[in-house]
């Protein structure tokens, strides 16, 4: 077994390799970047080595300074993660001229299998299903556009080299293909380096099922079973769960043996997923499912969690244990799936505006208690702590929160108890959202797809669990007791309006939803209060720990506030068991003589790359016309005009660097 390893990524992956092998006794040496030089993954190892600048491009993508590292170091072996160089058969060429173990598959798989065209030809002479499609070297657009045409609409473009869902686009009619090509192509070169695509037929009512595999140096091969990860958002998965619901027994040996054929085919090595669609004629009838190869990735997966959960194993093990030449430690009789296990991936992003990325620092982030790691309950993997920045380099990621049950119903109601104790402030995330696709009857009763947020599109954003009276009683109530508590118990000192006899009015000025709302407290025998144009009624609130029980208008709920700036004059954030809600409370003082913004700019929303501009000056645009496109944290953004009017100035320049807020364009 490796004395040292080099983990050459970053962020929670990096901590959850470095938490095995410190359990193993294995030392480990971390990589970092300038912006991750006080990040979690460094402290969680023994030694770390900067390797460059903020960008991955300057740093974790910069091979010769990791293998560097790993000499300088003294490491025997180099664990990729997942992302970066995790799949690069030139850096696992690499790693083995340096005389450094590659934690992962052979060079040969890995060049095999991250082509997909040519990985789609390799899978059908191994007699594995394939979705209908070209898969040619010819990338002429006039041909594919007429292959497009032959298979018939919707089509999937798909970038070769691609993954997670970049370079993907879904053509619903031939007039949009040459636009979708070209869009796909720019985001494949920017990501992969090469714009070569393949087409495929865009299968109906999809389910995405992947099954783990795992090889050893002495020609065994297994499947650890199956995920479903078909809740997916812009071609990215949210939930991922393990295993899939409704798999009939005699399905899953069908689609692990045609996983296992598929790592046989390139001699693979270590953990592998290989990812299919699978079709259904309806929900309720698994027996018409038909499975069909999508590709294989050629790493460790981010959902790998619930693997684990299931079968009780570290992944992570097994990796190391393969890669030091030991054979796998199970046979395939000896598996056996127990219980079920489902993953949210808790990400940095405004669900409500097109899932747009978001960056800034964790000023408040409190975790439900994890159990051990041994068939836990309740875990949670990440790379970040309280006062961290998410900044616009890197993936939009900040935590796995993996539940365990019996069933898949005590899997969801602790997975649901878990987001509801996930409080983080500071930036925009998605745990409400996940909480919305939990609670939804067509996630609880496994209606699943990969269509199944657009499909519940109603029930899944903009909503509002928590309501304005309970959040303005939960905020009021809040600022009370920090007065109460700053100030003392003498009533003669306090500014809460107590006085010794007769009664008093406090006026709150509010905002909620974008909307100005005016809260009265009357002081009195009782406190009573009104919010906006509902009745008056008696406020009650009781402190517990670092919340409140709050008791208005007919509800009673535990609450805990966190303001973000200050208390009398900040935006508030309300966590109670229902949900989440933010309310401001508004000095009227420190805002007097403030004027609207000026009309005609179209500015950033988040920090990033200008990628082109889709008109000039000069140009007449109609409302909701694409204007520009930007790419922050691996995604590509499009910018729209908020209403008709005649382009005046383009700003910046396709690849300028922009800052949140930073005027792209004057429209006039």
């Amino acid at each position: 077994m490796f004395k040292k390893i080099l983990i050459a990524n970053r962020g929670e992956i990096a901590c959850r390799v470095a938490a095995t092998a410190r359990r193993m006794g294995i030392q480990t040496v971390a990589v970092y970047s300038d912006a991750d030089a006080g990040a979690k993954h460094v402290q969680a190892c023994d030694e770390a080595v900067h390797v460059g600048g903020s960008a991955p491009k300057d740093s974790y993508l910069r091979w010769e300074r990791i293998l560097q590292a790993a000499k300088d170091t003294g490491a025997e072996a180099v664990h990729p993660g997942y992302g970066f160089l995790s799949e690069n058969e030139e850096f696992a060429k690499a790693c083995a001229a340096a005389g450094l173990v590659f934690i992962g598959p052979p060079a040969s798989a890995i060049l095999a299998m991250g082509l997909k065209a040519e990985s789609k030809r390799l899978m059908e002479s191994a007699g594995v299903p394939l979705v209908p499609g070209y898969h040619g070297a010819d990338q002429n657009p006039a041909l594919l556009q007429r292959e497009a045409d032959r298979i018939g609409y919707p089509a999937l473009i798909k970038a070769s080299a691609g993954g997670g869902g970049k370079g993907m686009r879904v053509v619903e009619k031939s007039k949009d293909f040459a636009a979708a090509l070209a869009s796909c192509q720019r985001e494949a070169i920017n990501s992969f380096g090469s714009d070569a695509v393949l087409i495929e037929k865009y299968v109906q009512r999809p389910r995405h099922i992947e099954i783990q595999v795992f090889g050893d140096t002495q020609g065994h091969c297994v499947y650890l079973f199956e995920r479903d990860c078909s809740v997916q958002r812009r071609h990215q998965k949210v939930l991922e769960e393990a295993p899939a619901p409704g798999m009939t027994e005699a399905l899953r040996a069908q689609m692990g043996a045609a996983a296992v054929a598929a790592a046989k085919a390139v001699n693979y090595v270590g953990a592998g997923t290989v990812e299919f669609i699978v079709e259904q004629t309806d929900y309720d009838q698994p027996e018409s499912m038909k499975f069909f190869f999508m590709e294989m990735n050629t790493r460790l997966q981010v959902e790998h969690p619930v693997t684990e959960a299931i079968t009780g194993l570290d992944l992570v093990e097994w990796q190391l244990r393969v890669a030091s030449g030991e054979p796998l430690p199970l046979r395939q009789n000896q598996l056996r799936i127990q219980g079920h296990a489902i993953e949210a991936r808790i990400c940095a992003e405004n669900p409500d505006n097109n899932f747009l990325p978001a960056t800034g620092t964790l000023r408040v982030y409190r975790k439900p208690q994890a159990s051990s790691f041994e068939r836990s309950t309740v875990r949670i993997d990440d790379g970040v702590r309280e006062g961290d920045t998410i900044s616009p380099f890197y993936d939009s990621m900040v935590a796995k929160l993996i539940v365990h049950g019996d069933t898949r119903e005590q899997a969801l109601a602790r997975l649901d108890t878990a987001l509801a104790q996930t409080h983080i402030v500071g930036l925009n995330t998605n745990v409400q959202f996940l909480r919305h696709v939990v609670r939804s009857d067509a996630f609880a009763t496994a209606q699943l797809d990969t269509a199944l947020i657009q499909r519940e599109s109603a029930v899944l954003f903009n909503q509002d669990p928590v309501g304005l009276q309970t959040a303005a009683a939960a905020v009021i109530a809040y600022e009370l007791r920090a007065e109460a508590g700053a100030q003392g118990a003498d009533p003669f000192s306090r500014r809460d309006g107590w006085q010794s006899h007769g009664t008093t009015r406090r006026r709150f000025e509010l905002e909620y939803s974008g909307q100005p709302v005016r809260a009265v407290l009357t002081y009195g025998p009782q406190l009573r209060l009104q919010v906006g144009e509902g009745a008056e009624a008696d406020l009650q609130y009781t402190p517990q720990g670092d919340g409140l029980w709050v008791q208005f208008n007919g509800r009673r709920i535990h609450s805990t506030v966190c303001a973000q700036g200050d208390a009398s004059d900040g935006l508030c954030h309300v966590f109670t068991p229902q949900g989440a809600a933010r309310i401001s409370v508004l000095n009227p003082l420190a805002h007097a003589g403030e004027v609207a913004q000026e009309g005609g700019r179209l500015t950033a929303p988040m920090p990033g790359k200008v990628v082109s501009f889709a008109v000039k000056a000069g140009d007449k645009v109609k409302a909701g016309q694409a204007l520009a496109v930007m790419e922050a944290m691996k995604m590509e953004h499009t910018i729209q005009a908020p209403q008709d009017g005649t382009v005046a100035e383009l700003l910046y320049a396709p690849g300028d660097q922009v800052p949140e807020g930073a005027e792209l364009l004057k429209l006039h």
